[in-house]
């Protein structure tokens, strides 16, 4: 695919008004220019624009009897606050340390200063687990424990 990021963008639907709640399931397949910063993402969504929603929040609009459009609404607000969520769940500091580990070995471009980076997150993962592989020991009174 050899066209421009700015021929891509051609055609492209403009901002709905302030106010408006009515999205259009548009189908879309490209095209990708090679030299687009987010190409990853817009193959993402150009693959995913092949599946139909509509038919799966039907039978669960029908199965739970939650109108279409509030699931489409909550499946929308779940999906674009999962980063939020997540830098929520594991902390900034957390994030900031995996972060500066990862850079540091890119910036010794060794194998070796890459497998003491993976090491470090790993062992940031093992704590940060820590009460998910143990949460009666972590949590006594049963603070995290799914099943009391």
């Amino acid at each position: 695919m050899t066209t421009s990021a700015d021929e891509s963008r051609e055609g492209a639907h403009r901002p709905d008004p302030p106010g408006s709640d009515v999205v259009d399931l548009v189908a879309w397949t490209g095209p990708i220019p090679d030299d687009h910063p987010d190409a990853n993402f817009l193959v993402d969504v150009a693959t995913w624009s092949l599946a139909d929603p509509m038919a799966t929040l039907r039978r669960l609009s029908d199965s739970v009897g939650v109108p279409v459009g509030a699931l489409a609404r909550y499946v929308l607000a779940r999906w674009v606050t999962a980063g939020s969520d997540s830098l929520l769940e594991v902390g900034p500091t957390a994030v900031e340390r995996m972060r500066a580990a990862v850079d540091q070995a890119e910036r010794a471009d060794t194998d070796a200063a890459r497998l003491v980076a993976y090491r470090a997150i790993a062992e940031q993962l093992a704590w940060l687990g820590h009460g998910l592989d143990d949460p009666i020991g972590t949590y006594p009174e049963g603070g995290a424990d799914p099943a009391p």
